[in-house]
């Protein structure tokens, strides 16, 4: 099943406290090893800047493989610190390395948006590897607070913006599968799966670990097109059920 997020918890499925230091897989583990090898790296060049650094993803999870990259976080103490965003490839494994500053990520952690199914997973589960004043667990803190403020109008209205955008993506594959665009057809088809999934989380108040999970989770991994426009069309019911029907006049764009 998804992950449903609610408050004051995570829901089925609750991911690890933020913070922990735990390496599954141990020194053998060689994602976790290159893990820790950047982070020393970073703190004896870095330290009186950074807030911490963690790492998500199937890393975070425990169950990445010999093709999972390392997906780190380096929070800063102040915006512009730290060192630049990069994606590097050591001892055979990819290394995101991702830098923000304290306050801007907490300002993220706080605010919901249409990609709320595919982000929050990194403000929920984010095991620490340098976390002296145990700040990541802060950032899971503000996410769940704001759920726990967050009502189902809010997510119904998100999910109608998220739906027309889908819509959109769904047209498309559509038109390029009429014109036997074939190849093209497929790339925007695998769009337009991943669109309706983020519409169904934000239906559910449901989060995923990434497209991948999503499309798997939401069960449209294999969906054709005209599965997806029937899915499609049981959203908008659902969001015209809700108060927030995808259908809406020129006023209704002026706020």
């Amino acid at each position: 099943m998804p992950r449903t997020a609610s408050a004051p918890e995570a829901g089925r499925g609750s991911p690890p406290p933020a913070g922990g230091s735990g390496a599954p897989g141990g020194p053998h583990n060689p994602r976790w090893a290159v893990a820790h090898r950047v982070t020393e790296a970073l703190r004896d060049r870095y330290v009186g800047q950074l807030q911490a650094i963690g790492v998500h993803g199937a890393v975070a999870h425990g169950d990445d493989t010999d093709v999972s990259d390392v997906e780190l976080v380096v929070v800063t103490r102040r915006t512009g610190e730290g060192p630049a965003p990069v994606t590097r490839r050591i001892d055979g494994v990819i290394v995101d390395l991702a830098v923000i500053g304290a306050d801007e990520y907490l300002r993220h952690a706080r605010t919901l948006t249409t990609s709320w199914p595919l982000i929050a997973d990194q403000y929920l589960t984010t095991r620490g590897l340098h976390d002296p004043d145990a700040w990541l667990p802060r950032l899971r803190d503000a996410h769940l607070t704001r759920l726990a403020h967050a009502d189902g109008q809010l997510f119904a209205a998100l999910a109608r913006e998220a739906w027309c955008r889908a819509t959109i993506s769904h047209g498309r594959a559509r038109r390029m599968a009429e014109w036997y665009e074939t190849d093209a057809a497929m790339v925007v088809l695998a769009e337009a799966r991943i669109a309706v999934a983020v519409v169904e989380g934000l239906l559910t108040r449901t989060y995923f670990r990434n497209p991948a999970d999503a499309v798997r989770r939401a069960a449209v991994a294999s969906a054709h097109i005209h599965e997806l426009g029937e899915r499609l069309s049981a959203q908008s019911a659902e969001l015209a059920r809700r108060g927030r029907p995808v259908d809406g006049e020129i006023a209704d764009l002026l706020g």
